[in-house]
């Protein structure tokens, strides 16, 4: 999976490589208040989630309840694929 690092403040970061080729850094995708309904993602389908195959799309709604969730906040796109959050797209 990658390599695991502190941070001054104590947090925990894991370094994963993905699929293309560079390290992530960022868990953005994680907290729920990060996530909108209309908000561009990419998300990984249950049964995609050995191979990482994203899905890019539009969120419709968000289906995890608590504020914080290590794998991706799960959400349902507007073509109604559900999945957990990758990456938040910039516009």
């Amino acid at each position: 999976m990658g390599q695991i690092a502190n941070n001054q403040n104590g947090l925990t970061w894991q370094f994963r490589e993905s699929l293309r080729g560079g390290k992530s850094l960022s868990n953005e995708h994680t907290y729920r208040k990060n996530i909108k309904p209309g908000q561009p993602v990419e998300i990984v389908e249950k049964q995609n989630q050995r191979s990482g195959k994203t899905t890019t799309g539009e969120v419709q709604n968000i289906l995890t309840s608590s504020q914080v969730h290590p794998r991706g906040i799960k959400v349902r796109l507007t073509t109604g694929q559900v999945g957990r959050v990758q990456r938040i797209v910039s516009e």
